[in-house]
């Protein structure tokens, strides 16, 4: 087993990154969460795998290209901004995308495809976000009216899955383990 945690996820584009980048220096005295996520990290997660014995690790590698060969790039565009967890003191807040079939048909396949090396994945519902930070950290509590549609909705291609290797110890932490095309 590594010590590294893995995860299959969307890549984005360096000006999604950049974009949001932006957003949060911009917006970020609004809400003070205790840990911000590198925008090198952003990323939108199609299955997380924990820690991946390493055949198994490499069998997902060995045998992804062909259940992504009929996949070819597509649009997402940011949307909205969310929150995970009690409304009163959120542990996740996030930038989202609009609704894409072709992103949840993309999910599920790499997903089914991971169930069938013998990866145990979480059973919950796909909710594509982008993690921008951890943890609400304030006395006061969270005011749900903050939560607005992203202003100037930027689209972007996805045309890459990227499975990322996870270090700890390291800013950005997320580090391109495998890389994969939609063509």
């Amino acid at each position: 087993m590594s010590k590294h945690h893995y995860f299959f996820a969307v890549k984005l584009p360096i000006e999604v990154k950049a974009f949001l980048q932006e957003w949060v220096e911009a917006k970020k005295q609004d809400f003070p969460f205790a840990k911000w996520v590198h925008h090198e990290d952003y990323h939108i997660t199609l299955a997380f795998l924990g820690f991946a014995a390493e055949e198994m690790k490499y069998e997902a590698i060995q045998t992804i290209d062909e259940v992504l060969k009929d996949e070819h790039p597509f649009p997402l565009t940011l949307h909205q901004i969310g929150i995970f967890g009690p409304h009163k003191k959120p542990r996740i807040f996030w930038a989202g995308v609009e609704h894409s079939n072709e992103l949840i048909h993309l999910q599920k396949k790499v997903y089914n495809h991971l169930l069938k090396v013998g990866f145990e994945l979480d059973k919950k519902p796909f909710r594509p976000h982008i993690t921008l930070a951890r943890k609400w950290n304030s006395p006061e509590e969270f005011d749900q009216n903050l939560l607005t549609a992203i202003e100037n909705n930027l689209s972007f291609t996805v045309n890459e899955i990227i499975l990322y290797e996870t270090h700890l110890d390291q800013t950005p932490k997320y580090h391109e383990f495998a890389r994969f095309l939609l063509e």
